[in-house]
């Protein structure tokens, strides 16, 4: 009985199989022609040399372009820069996002409206919210360099967004401003999901709310930590808008995203451009390879614990 039964088993569990093939191949198809052809199509460019500007200039240089590009100054200031806003403003935002969750998550009288208002910011489009903060920071009409100007304060009088440093600075303030209510968000899911006796035991072995956050709270939100971590990491090493929008790329706020738009749009030079892409490209690959092999590992294991 059990010989028959098994060669069954082993027929309808190879049907499934392949008729879950069948409807999983049409999607496989569209996400291949939208994502790999446009990836293998800049690959191909960066390996050529092609200029709008210089008529006949079109030529085959294998990795020539990436050679230029690795051995530029400009590349590795705007590596830099990319990694000090994404490390920067990813770290404010994790921190203040378990903040507003962890208040989101009290019970308290007109809860639901406080919820809605703080994460406006996050459904506010980002070139809105980059000339409202430019706006902000204007020397003589802007409210915050007003507020500084008229509390005595540095800064009042400085044009932020001409001041290296300064610039950068403004950058990330905008950028935290949008995107914390967005970590904030799946880290209120996460607590959404931490069961009530574990707090009652911890409660029963006299724990106190510190002790309580730091060694019960916060060790079972690490895999939504991790999670919003990640999305705002991969998201912020290809910053493009923000810096776009408030100082086009100068006074040391150019990214990666940013070099490789000026040399593929304003310089006309496709191969160079191409190249910077896929470099950009790359990095954030590679970034988010190594932080899912320790980040992933970690959030298994705490699946396994809870």
């Amino acid at each position: 009985m059990t010989t028959l039964t098994k060669p069954k088993k082993q027929r309808v569990d190879h049907q499934q199989r392949r008729t879950a093939v069948l409807m999983v191949s049409p999607a496989l198809v569209v996400m291949f022609l939208v994502a790999a052809v446009p990836i293998g199509y800049a690959i191909w460019l960066s390996l050529n040399v092609y200029s709008v500007r210089q008529a006949g200039l079109s030529k085959f240089v294998g990795l020539g372009n990436y050679l230029e590009a690795l051995v530029s100054p400009a590349w590795w200031h705007a590596f830099g820069q990319t990694f000090l806003f994404a490390f920067v403003s990813v770290g404010l935002e994790v921190v203040l996002g378990v903040a507003m969750a962890l208040l989101l998550n009290m019970a308290f009288r007109g809860r639901g409206l406080l919820r809605s208002t703080l994460l406006i910011p996050y459904a506010v489009l980002t070139v809105v919210s980059a000339i409202t903060w430019q706006a902000m920071f204007e020397s003589n009409l802007g409210l915050v360099t007003g507020i500084l100007r008229g509390l005595g304060l540095p800064g009042g009088d400085m044009v932020w967004l001409a001041e290296p440093g300064y610039a950068m600075a403004v950058i990330i303030i905008a950028d935290v401003w949008k995107t914390a209510p967005f970590v904030a968000l799946l880290v209120l899911a996460g607590l959404q999901v931490i069961p009530a006796d574990v707090y009652e035991a911890a409660d029963l072995d006299g724990a106190g709310r510190w002790q309580t956050f730091w060694h019960v709270t916060l060790p079972l939100l690490r895999p939504a930590i991790a999670l919003a971590a990640i999305f705002r990491l991969l998201d912020a090493l290809r910053i493009f808008d923000l810096p776009f929008v408030l100082t086009k790329g100068a006074n040391g706020t150019q990214t990666m995203s940013m070099l490789a738009y000026q040399e593929l749009r304003e310089g006309r030079l496709i191969g160079q451009g191409s190249a910077l892409s896929i470099l950009t490209f790359c990095t954030v690959m590679v970034v988010s390879l190594v932080y899912i092999r320790f980040a992933g590992g970690n959030i298994r294991d705490v699946s396994r614990e809870s």
